[in-house]
């Protein structure tokens, strides 16, 4: 299990933001050109740029240029680490859960017994 990875801390707080998650979800219909993701946000595109260069950081984008018109892509499989994580870490509690449930009951019908006993 990784309990500490730079890429993942990247990827990470790339997701971190609701504004590079919008970006996402926007890029998840297909490449737009960074104009066209910048369109909704009411934000300087120097501030833009920096939400972009963090989801290119976190291994979520890539960018390329033609002429002078940058497109942004989701690159395929970039959630495929954080899943993976995720799904150790449901593992781990549902397993951790699966032991108290099983205390439980246990304590439960020893009480049970207890009770009877005295009867």
């Amino acid at each position: 299990m990784t309990y500490h990875s730079p890429d993942l801390d990247s990827l990470f707080q790339a997701l971190s933001d609701p504004t590079r998650r919008a970006i996402l979800t926007r890029l998840a219909k297909g490449p737009a050109p960074v104009s066209a993701l910048a369109e909704p946000f009411e934000m300087a595109l120097p501030s833009f740029m920096g939400h972009l260069k963090r989801l290119e950081d976190g291994g979520l984008i890539e960018t390329t240029k033609s002429g002078r018109v940058r497109t942004c892509a989701m690159r395929p499989g970039a959630l495929e680490p954080a899943r993976s994580w995720i799904d150790e870490q449901r593992a781990i509690w549902e397993s951790r859960l699966d032991r108290l449930d099983d205390y439980v009951t246990k304590l439960m019908k020893e009480r049970a017994d207890e009770t009877r006993s005295k009867d």
